[in-house]
């Protein structure tokens, strides 16, 4: 199966990039599935090196560093 997850919301402020992101990490982890995100708009910056996580936060850049590994990251 394909799956295809498009972010376009800041990585930091709310939960919607991590939520995606952890959804994203647990399918790909998974050889019959194929995973592709896309960050658009403000969704880009999940994408930045070198970001300083917010306490309290997970690191996004590390999140989207590991589906790239399995899958495919575009912007």
């Amino acid at each position: 199966m394909n799956y295809f997850f498009i972010i376009n919301d800041a990585p930091y402020g709310n939960e919607r990039p991590y939520n995606a992101l952890r959804l994203a990490l647990n399918v790909v982890k998974r050889a019959e599935h194929h995973v592709w995100v896309f960050l658009i708009g403000d969704g880009v910056n999940c994408a930045l090196a070198g970001q300083k996580t917010p306490d309290g936060y997970y690191n996004v850049e590390r999140m989207l560093k590991s589906i790239a590994r399995r899958g495919k990251v575009a912007t």
